[in-house]
C-alpha cells in the first residue's frame, strides 16, 4: 500500500542495537554494574540461539532480534579500532617509550609461557597434533583489549601492567596468523614469504604515518578548528583513524595498529581533548555492537549439553592464566595486590582468540568441531571478565590491604589534592597546619599505603575517571590542587574540571612558565611554575645571606614575578595577567 512504511532488516537491527544501548547503559549504571555484561546478555537474548531461533514460529519477533548477525561484524571491528584509537589518545610517545621494558619483557614472557604451556598440555591430554596444539595454546593465551582496558584504565599499576601485555599481544596477532598459514598441510613457502612481505611493507607504512602525521595532523585539525564546525572536526577525526587503519591493513598488518598510531600522533597535538570528546559516543556504541556479537555466539543449549567439559575448560584456562600472569608480575617486582588483581583480570581469552581459531580452521590446522568448542569457552570467558575484575579486586584486598575509595560524605567541604608525592604532601602539611580539611587522591596503591602510614588523609582513585572525584564530593570542594609531575595529564584534567565545574578554584603545579601558560589556557585559576619559584627562592636566600636588606630583596622578587606575568600574558595569549602563586584557600 502507498505510504506504508516497511522496516528493512538493516533498520530493524539498528533499532534493536539502539534500543539495547538505551536500556542497558542507564539500568546497569543505576546499579553500578558494568554495561559490558548487559550488552553480552542482550546479544544472547536477541541472537540466533535466543529469541532469533523462534522467529519462524513467532514472526513478529523479527522486529526485536538481529536478522543477520554477520552483518554486524564490520561495526564490531570498528568498535575495536576506535578503542585502540582512544588508547593512543591517552598515551604519548614518551609514555609508550617508558613502557617498552614491560611491553617486550613482561608481555613477551606472558604470551610465550602461557601459549607454549597450554599447547603442551592440550597436545598431551587430547592427542592433538603439535600444529593444532600450538594454534589452540597461543589463541587462548590472548586477553581481551576491548574489555580489559575499559575496566582497568591505563594509569593505575594494574592498568599499566595490562596495557603492556595487551600491546605485545596486539603486535603478535599478524605473525601468529601468518605462521598458522605456513603450517597448513597445503602451504608451501607462501606463508613465510607473506610474513616477510607484510613486515617490511608494514614497517614502511608505519614510518610514513609517523612522518606524515607529525606535520599534517596539526594543520588538518587547525583548519577544522577555525571553521568552528563540530561536524567538520568529527569528519577529520574519522578520516584520520579510518585512513590510518586502512593503510596498515592494506599491508597485512592489523587495522588496530594504524588506529593506535593515529591516536598517538593526535595525542601530541593540542586538539587531543576535543578529538577524545567528540569520538567517545561512537567508541561506546561500536564497542556495544562488538559485545552484542559476542553474546550472539553463545549457544545456551550447546553449553548445557556439554556443561561438564566446557566448565572444566573455562575454569582450567582462567586459573592457569591467572597464576602465570600473577607469578610473572611478582617476579618483576609488582606488589602482591597488583599481581593478583592483574592476573585474575587478564585470565579470560580474547576476541582475538576467535580470529586465531578461525585462521587455524581455514588453514586446516584445527578441525571445525574442536574450534567450535573453544569458541564457546572463549565467549563464556569474555562474558565473565567483568566478574573476574571484581574478584581480582577482592583477592587483592585480601592478599595485601589495598586501600579502597571509601564512601565519603559528599557534603563535606575539603580541598582535594591530586597526587600523593612530595609536592602533594607538602600542600597537605600546609592545609593541616591551618586546620583546613583535605584529602589526597592518587592512583598508585603503593603511594597511598605509604602516605597513610605517615598519617595523611588519603584515598585510592584515578582522577582521570570522573567518578573518583564525584565520590569525594568535588561539587562542594573549595579547591582542587593538581600536584602530579605529568604535564599532559595535568592539562587534560584542568580542561575537564573547568568544563564540568566552571566556578571551581583549580590550582595546578607547572614545570615551567610555558607549561603554566598552557594550564591557564586550559582553565587553571592559578599555575605555579616550579622552576621559576625555586629560582626566586634561591635568589632570595643568596641576596639575604650576602647582606642585602630583606625589603629590597622582596621588592625585586615581586618585580621579577611581575615580569614573568607579562611574559605569560604575551606568550600564552591570555586576556589578563595570570597569578603565579596560590592565594589562601578557605572554606
Amino acid at each position: 500500500m502507498a505510504g506504508e512504511l516497511e522496516l528493512s532488516p538493516v533498520m530493524s537491527d539498528a533499532l534493536v542495537i539502539l534500543g539495547a544501548a538505551g536500556i542497558v547503559i542507564p539500568v546497569f549504571a543505576r546499579f553500578r554494574i558494568t554495561p559490558i555484561i548487559g550488552f553480552i546478555l542482550i546479544g544472547v537474548l536477541v541472537g540466533p540461539f535466543g529469541l532469533g531461533a523462534l522467529v519462524e514460529e513467532i514472526p513478529w519477533l523479527t522486529h526485536i532480534t538481529i536478522s543477520d548477525p554477520d552483518a554486524l561484524t564490520p561495526f564490531a571491528d570498528f568498535g575495536i579500532v576506535l578503542l585502540l584509537f582512544a588508547i593512543g589518545l591517552e598515551l604519548s610517545f614518551n609514555r609508550l617509550w617508558q613502557l617498552r621494558k614491560l611491553v617486550f619483557g613482561l608481555g613477551a614472557l606472558e604470551l610465550l609461557i602461557i601459549g607454549s604451556s597450554l599447547a603442551a598440555f592440550l597436545g598431551y591430554s587430547t592427542g592433538q597434533d603439535w600444529t593444532g596444539a600450538l594454534a589452540l595454546g597461543f589463541a587462548l593465551a590472548f586477553s581481551s583489549t576491548a574489555i580489559v582496558l575499559p575496566i582497568s584504565g591505563t594509569r593505575t599499576p594494574v592498568g599499566r601492567a595490562a596495557l603492556s601485555m595487551l600491546l605485545f599481544e596486539d603486535i603478535m596477532i599478524v605473525p601468529i596468523i601468518f605462521v598458522l598459514g605456513a603450517l597448513s598441510p597445503y602451504a608451501q613457502s607462501e606463508g613465510w614469504t607473506g610474513l616477510t612481505d607484510t613486515l617490511w611493507q608494514g614497517g614502511l607504512v608505519v614510518i610514513a604515518l609517523l612522518i606524515l602525521g607529525r606535520y599534517a595532523l596539526p594543520r588538518l585539525f587547525s583548519q577544522a578548528a577555525r571553521t568552528k564546525s563540530p561536524e567538520l572536526f568529527l569528519a577529520a577525526s574519522l578520516l584520520v583513524v579510518i585512513g590510518a587503519s586502512l593503510a596498515t591493513s592494506a599491508t597485512g598488518l592489523s587495522p588496530i595498529v594504524g588506529a593506535l598510531i593515529a591516536g598517538l600522533l593526535i595525542a601530541e597535538t593540542e586538539y587531543h581533548s576535543e578529538v577524545e570528546t567528540i569520538m567517545e559516543p561512537f567508541k561506546g556504541l561500536a564497542l556495544g555492537v562488538f559485545l552484542i556479537t559476542i553474546g550472539m555466539s553463545i549457544d545456551l543449549l550447546n553449553i548445557w549439553t556439554n556443561i561438564v567439559p566446557i566448565t572444566l575448560a573455562v575454569v582450567g584456562v582462567l586459573t592457569f592464566k591467572a597464576l602465570v600472569t600473577g607469578i610473572l608480575l611478582r617476579l618483576m617486582g609488582a606488589r602482591r595486590s597488583t599481581a593478583a588483581e592483574t592476573g585474575v583480570l587478564m585470565a579470560s581469552p580474547s576476541e582475538t582468540t576467535l580470529i586465531v581459531l578461525a585462521a587455524a580452521t581455514s588453514a586446516l590446522v584445527v578441525d571445525r568441531e574442536t574450534a567450535q568448542f573453544w569458541q564457546i569457552v572463549t565467549a563464556i570467558g569474555l562474558t565473565v571478565t567483568p566478574l573476574l575484575a571484581k574478584l581480582g579486586r577482592v583477592i587483592a584486598r585480601r592478599v595485601e590491604a589495598l586501600p579502597e575509595l571509601p564512601e565519603e560524605d559528599e557534603h563535606e567541604t575539603r580541598t582535594i589534592i591530586i597526587g600523593g608525592g612530595r609536592v602533594g604532601r607538602l600542600v597537605a602539611d600546609m592545609l593541616k597546619a591551618h586546620k583546613q580539611p583535605y584529602v589526597l587522591l592518587d592512583s598508585d596503591p603503593d603511594m597511598i599505603a605509604r602516605v597513610k602510614r605517615d598519617g595523611y588523609r588519603a584515598t585510592f582513585g584515578d582522577a582521570a575517571r570522573g567518578d573518583a572525584l564525584t565520590r569525594l564530593g568535588i561539587e562542594n570542594s573549595p579547591a582542587v590542587v593538581l600536584t602530579m609531575d605529568e604535564p599532559v595529564l595535568a592539562q587534560r584534567l584542568v580542561s575537564k574540571l573547568r568544563q564540568d565545574y566552571p566556578d571551581l578554584l583549580i590550582v595546578a603545579r607547572a614545570r615551567d612558565t610555558e607549561h603554566a601558560a598552557e594550564l591557564y589556557r586550559a582553565g587553571a585559576s592559578h599555575a605555579v611554575p616550579e622552576t621559576l619559584e625555586a629560582t626566586l627562592q634561591l635568589s632570595e636566600a643568596v641576596l639575604v645571606d650576602i647582606g642585602v636588606a630583606m625589603g629590597p630583596v622582596i621588592a625585586s622578587i615581586h618585580e621579577k614575578r611581575d615580569e614573568y606575568r607579562v611574559q605569560l600574558e604575551r606568550d600564552g595569549g591570555l586576556k589578563e595577567k595570570p597569578k603565579l602563586r596560590t592565594s589562601s584557600i578557605s572554606t
